[in-house]
């Protein structure tokens, strides 16, 4: 198992994650770190925790928002894939 060291709002976090999932588990670090930056210029020293917590939620939102376009996007595939099968069957020759 690996273990990365990450800085999250000017903390430092021991974190263990799988084998090869290292880089990956600081670049999440490193974008949440992103995001408080921003929040913090946008409405300044508001405290860590609140700022960590509006962060949070703002990932949680577009996670919703993600699963929500993909469960459109399947519905849209399914449909189509319908009318493809319903064409094919019009077209098919007895």
């Amino acid at each position: 198992m690996g273990q990365v060291n990450v800085t999250i709002n000017g903390r430092q976090y021991r974190m263990a994650c799988e084998d090869g999932q290292e880089d990956h588990l600081v670049g999440l670090a490193q974008d949440l770190e992103k995001r408080i930056a921003r929040l913090r210029e946008a409405f300044g020293e508001i405290g860590d925790q609140r700022l960590t917590m509006m962060a949070a939620i703002m990932v949680a939102d577009e996670l919703h928002e993600a699963g929500r376009r993909i469960q459109s996007l399947e519905a849209e595939r399914e449909a189509l894939n319908e009318a493809r099968a319903q064409a094919a069957a019009r077209h098919r020759v007895p």
